[in-house]
């Protein structure tokens, strides 16, 4: 039996577009690190059940999971009242996770929209009693709190829609009308987005497997046009993003030369679930949003809400505790790029974006003796020229620095472990 290749970490056409690499426009991403993700809409009242069977996979695809037809699944946007809804809450809990930016399912596969389209009924203040528009309120909401914002748009799969790809249990795939769907619906919905709230920070396409490469360059096209600081993913297709997009939690083994996002949750599912209650630690978001860093990535997060407009509590804490340990070793995470490898598990190297010859390692397991040995055909070229290493944390202390053939060896107290990841600056 043969064994398949593994699947890319960064899946073909959804790499970066040449020369965005340099691109200024994407320092704030770079500097950022790490954003919030929100997966919500219809799914979250089934919650990963239909008339109370448990429906294997993630909870927002429970509709194509399921094979629901569209004349049973619409009529939950009659019962889409989202009475607990804070958007502020929900931009204050990103704030103390440390997140710089929030991107939330504008339209996910499912066709609902969160937003006041023109160009359907099927959203939630025309087809929903909640008849508010959650995209205004959330733009509000980070402009009050200081962080970007920006959305989230399946522009080709839509269960809902006749053209959109996906639903072949309603629709005949032989007579879909795709190319009419995108030019007829997508590009109009993606126009009144970018033209009606603002300042975006970027666009979160997905699934681009119908995609031509004139659509994804119209879709890239007219963000940029519209607004022209606002960034458009690598799953816009055919390697037009202004950067590339990793794997559902994915973390790519080895560093790319382009810029790249891991999305990811924090259960295993990114609508909510009331069955999925495998939630990780502090310590591994932290893990996680290093190691992404160390490459060149940034950390996309995801939270999925409640029908009622709740982050379940379990997530928040979990954010919350990274927030705490981000807070209190500011240094060494944002405002950085993607380190040397040092050669040594568990331990990860990010570069200071303002000074190229500051390097940070992070520990995740400091040792007993205080001993951290880098070996030498893994500094060789990178930490030749060290001259100074010093915790970052509160104390600043000064560590002993041993350079001989086998590499370097850098001495600190036994006593300097975090519980979490000890950052060292090395100069």
């Amino acid at each position: 039996m043969t064994t398949p290749p593994p699947i890319p970490a960064i899946r073909p056409g959804q790499g970066q577009r040449p020369g965005a690499e340099t691109d200024p426009r994407l320092d704030w991403w770079r500097d950022a690190r790490f954003g919030l993700f929100i997966h919500w809409g219809l799914y979250a009242i089934p919650a990963g059940r239909w008339h109370g069977e448990f429906v294997p996979g993630i909870g927002e695809w429970i509709m194509h999971r399921k094979r629901i037809p569209v004349a049973q699944y619409a009529p939950l946007a009659a019962q889409f009242n989202p009475i607990d809804f804070d958007a502020d809450a929900w931009v204050s809990l990103a704030a103390e996770a440390g997140q710089k930016y929030v991107v939330i399912t504008a339209k996910h596969h499912d066709g609902f929209c969160l937003w006041d389209s023109h160009v359907s009924e099927y959203t939630i203040t025309k087809a929903s009693p909640f008849k508010r528009d959650i995209i205004r309120e959330l733009s509000d909401a980070c402009a009050r709190h200081g962080l970007l914002f920006g959305f989230y748009y399946s522009q080709t799969q839509d269960w809902h829609h006749p053209g959109g790809d996906g639903n072949d249990w309603d629709y005949d795939d032989a007579t879909r009308d795709f190319d009419g769907y995108v030019e007829n619906y997508v590009v109009p919905q993606v126009r009144e987005l970018m033209s009606n709230y603002g300042p975006i920070c970027l666009i979160w396409y997905d699934t681009p497997k119908r995609m031509t490469a004139p659509q994804s360059k119209r879709l890239t096209d007219l963000v940029h046009e519209l607004q022209p600081d606002c960034l458009v993913n690598g799953r816009v297709g055919n390697n037009m993003g202004d950067y590339a997009e990793a794997g559902d939690n994915v973390i790519p083994d080895e560093t790319h030369d382009m810029d790249f996002e891991t999305p990811a949750t924090i259960n295993h599912t990114w609508g909510y679930k009331t069955d999925d209650t495998d939630w990780k630690s502090p310590a591994e978001l932290v893990h996680k949003l290093v190691e992404l860093a160390s490459k060149g990535g940034n950390y996309l997060l995801n939270v999925g809400p409640t029908a009622t407009g709740i982050i379940p509590e379990a997530s928040a804490e979990a954010l919350r505790g990274a927030g705490a340990w981000l807070a209190a070793n500011p240094v060494g995470t944002y405002h950085t790029r993607r380190g040397p490898s040092v050669g040594v598990p568990g331990i990860w190297a990010t570069r200071d974006a303002a000074d190229a010859h500051r390097i940070y390692l992070h520990v995740f397991e400091w040792p007993a003796d205080g001993k951290i040995h880098l070996p030498a055909d893994h500094v060789a070229g990178k930490l030749d020229h060290v001259t100074t290493a010093s915790l970052a944390n509160g104390t600043h202390a000064s560590l002993a620095l041993h350079r001989d053939g086998s590499g370097v060896t850098i001495t600190g107290p036994h006593d300097a472990r975090d519980h979490i990841n000890t950052v060292i600056v090395v100069q």
